[in-house]
């Protein structure tokens, strides 16, 4: 965020008689408090000069406003003091679109939430055709509150203004000048010349002085609104369940249709001020704002280190992870090397790169010229010969230690100095991947989620030995990639994974004990996450759970659960959604049905098992079964930030949030615990230890932050409250 003293609105007056009015924010003009006084104050004096006969409405340094500043409300959340929130009404409709004088916008770069309000409250827009225009509030758990919900159907007509919101998507000025938003489209360099015209046009009734508010020619009939409004209310209950935002704008939409604008525009300052302090509000803020502190990294980008250009990386292994992350790199015109053992599974990975190519071609985020150029910085190769200048190795074969143990010892040796080593391992320890390596020092993880070319997140993971270079490499290259890095420190799991081994683990616990699989996966999905963890096994293949099954066992000792269902579901002939079978029955264009089939492999499993009390099975209900799932994943969560696997608590949020698709709108997994408490959290989990075993066990760091009343999330303050350090 700006300092205060680089935060100011100027405003000069020509010789024309028009105002030209700046919002200088950097870097993206941001809507701070201080800015709205700063307009208020403008827009006052102009409106009291002789001297100014219309306003024309700009932002500095090529961009005109980002919408209001999320430091604000993350303040707001802290301090509970509502009144930072400006009184928007007064500025939009009263001062500006009710003004005796005439305000032009003249956009450029973007003009985003509250800018773009803004804007609609002006008597016309004059933008540049790049320019990106868009309302994406409810991101934030709130909805437009300077008049947003009103003017843009308005302007734009009711089915765009809901997709626009609804989906919070972005359009460019010249679609924007297509349907209605921009009035005329220019040059940068005309701009403001152009402005100004326009202003003194409207002033002296050479051009209709047209107030946004006013219009109703864009919506339609009542009933045409209402059926929309109501198709748009079946939508969002299917798409945003738990999130009060997205009703409340439909509800303010439908006030100002049945009712007029300005109605419109109370009651939706009104919902504004309610949502502001929100759970949900809280939370996405905390996920905006987390996301953005990933990359400050200690010791690697605070200490005037420059990164190095990477344009050529090898991939090892042309499976469905080297693939997907070959993918990701072909796209952002970095060429890749895909080796492979023989010429067959080259070219099986080539193939799987085109399909992931075109498969982003249909999805509208690639042209056919870009694959073809995306293709051509794609080469094959069966030995090393093409490593000799390679900027990056990213390793990609299947989880077994000694093969990837033999490959590092292989290119320690063949590639140039410079070149870093990773590997995508999930689960292994960095140190044993590169025992056989020389350079230590280049050495580091980079593990991308399935599927790596769509998943946005990358686990940037570090040893004691990885230099400051190397991390700082790899985080510019997530960057380049559209990536989100978190670096973490080097253990079995690393963070995410670590982290949540419990999830799977608790669930094949809780089915031991009698409880139906299908119901797990309900109340998991009800909760929030994109499908159950059956599911999820199911879609995710049961190759990686297995292969990682020893190494679990090894690394967490008496708090793993160890359970032999997916080697059951094998044997019966059960590969999950690769073969059609799983817990689910799988048919290509039809959602996966429950197979009421899998119940023999289930009461096998329970025989073997012997945990169910008296042979019976237990009752839970749904809020039990959510926290006995939940929990233990907390759990350990807690002992990976004992001991400092992850720099801040909010990275293991965004971690969650992208890598498992734990739900945003309860901030991440550590932001959602704490709603919850210490506390309750250590009660439950102490009571379950006690019936059915360590698993369940609480860690010293629950334990202590339980006692203490200090939020999981709060820094440790004390040589006590961290045990040791692995970053």
């Amino acid at each position: 965020m700006a300092s205060r003293s680089t935060m100011r609105v100027t405003m000069e007056v020509g010789s024309d008689g028009v105002a030209l009015i700046t919002i200088c924010n950097p870097p993206v003009n941001a809507l701070h408090p201080n800015i709205f006084d700063g307009l208020s104050e403008k827009y006052g004096e102009a409106m009291a000069r002789d001297d100014v006969r219309a306003i024309v409405l700009t932002g500095a340094a090529g961009k005109f406003c980002g919408g209001f500043d999320i430091s604000t409300f993350a303040r707001i959340h802290r301090t509970g003091d509502m009144s930072l929130l400006p009184d928007s009404v007064k500025l939009a409709s009263h001062m500006m679109e009710e003004g005796r004088k005439p305000s032009v916008a003249a956009i450029q770069g973007l003009a985003l939430g509250g800018g773009l309000e803004l804007t609609m409250a002006c008597h016309a827009r004059i933008s540049t055709p790049e320019a990106q225009l868009g309302l994406p509030e409810l991101t934030l758990g709130i909805i437009p509150g300077s008049g947003g919900t009103q003017r843009l159907p308005r302007l734009v007509g009711l089915p765009k203004a809901l997709e626009m919101m609804l989906q919070s998507k972005f359009i460019t000025a010249k679609e924007g000048k297509e349907r209605g938003l921009i009035d005329t489209l220019c040059s940068p360099d005309e701009l403001i010349k152009i402005s100004r015209h326009w202003a003194l046009d409207i002033a002296s009734c050479h051009r209709p002085w047209i107030k946004s508010l006013g219009r109703t020619d864009k919506l339609g009939s009542l009933s045409e609104a209402r059926a929309l409004l109501s198709m748009a209310r079946q939508q969002v209950k299917k798409i945003a369940t738990n999130m009060p935002q997205y009703q409340a704008c439909l509800d303010v939409i439908e006030e100002g249709v049945s009712f007029g604008g300005h109605a419109g525009v109370l009651k939706e300052y009104k919902l504004f001020r309610e949502l502001v302090p929100s759970q949900t509000s809280r939370a996405l803020v905390h996920v905006f704002l987390a996301q953005r502190s990933t990359t400050k990294v200690p010791g690697v980008t605070d200490v005037q280190l420059k990164p190095r250009s990477i344009r050529k990386v090898a991939i090892i292994g042309g499976g469905l992870m080297g693939s997907g992350i070959a993918t990701s790199l072909l796209i952002s015109n970095i060429s890749v090397v895909l080796k492979e053992v023989n010429p067959q599974f080259l070219q099986k990975g080539q193939k799987m790169i085109a399909a992931n190519l075109e498969g982003l071609a249909k999805r509208g985020s690639l042209t056919k010229d870009k694959i073809n150029k995306s293709m051509s910085l794609l080469k094959g190769a069966l030995d090393y010969s093409e490593f000799k200048d390679v900027d990056m190795v990213i390793e990609a074969v299947i989880e077994n230690i000694s093969l990837k143990q033999s490959i590092f010892s292989d290119i320690d040796k063949i590639c140039p100095p410079h070149c870093i080593l990773a590997t995508n391992t999930s689960t292994i320890d960095l140190n044993i991947v590169g025992e056989k390596t020389k350079s230590q020092d280049r050495i580091i993880g980079a593990h991308f989620f399935s599927p790596a070319h769509i998943m946005p997140l990358l686990e940037i993971v570090r040893t004691e030995k990885t230099s400051p270079q190397a991390i700082l490499d790899l985080i510019t290259l997530g960057k380049i990639i559209k990536k989100v890095p978190v670096v973490v420190g080097n253990c079995t799991g690393f963070a995410v994974n670590r982290t949540f081994f419990p999830y799977g683990q608790s669930s094949k616990l809780l089915v031991s004990l009698g409880i139906d699989l299908f119901r797990i996966d309900r109340v998991i999905s009800s909760f929030g996450m994109p499908m159950g963890p059956f599911q999820l096994q199911d879609v995710a293949g049961y190759g990686v759970g297995l292969a990682v099954k020893q190494i679990y066992a090894a690394a967490f000792g008496e708090r793993n659960f160890s359970s032999d269902l997916t080697d059951l579901m094998v044997q019966d002939g059960r590969q999950g959604k690769n073969n059609g079978k799983g817990y689910y029955i799988y048919e290509k264009g039809r959602k996966p049905k429950p197979d009421p089939s899998v119940q023999h492999v289930i009461e096998e499993y329970r025989k073997r098992a012997k945990t169910m009390p008296d042979g019976k099975p237990v009752i839970l209900t749904d809020q039990d079964i959510l926290e006995m799932i939940f929990f233990p994943v907390v759990n350990e969560a807690c002992r990976v930030m004992d001991e400092n696997v992850v720099i801040r608590a909010s990275d293991l949020d965004i971690a969650s949030v992208l890598g498992m698709g734990f739900p945003k709108y309860r901030g991440g997994l550590i932001f959602w615990a704490d709603t919850v408490g210490a506390p309750y959290i250590h009660s439950r989990l102490s009571k379950w230890a006690e019936i059915y075993g360590a698993f369940f066990k609480p860690s010293s760091y629950l334990g202590r932050r339980a006692k203490s009343g200090i939020p999981l999330s709060a820094p440790s303050t004390s040589l006590q409250d961290s045990t040791r350090s692995r970053m």
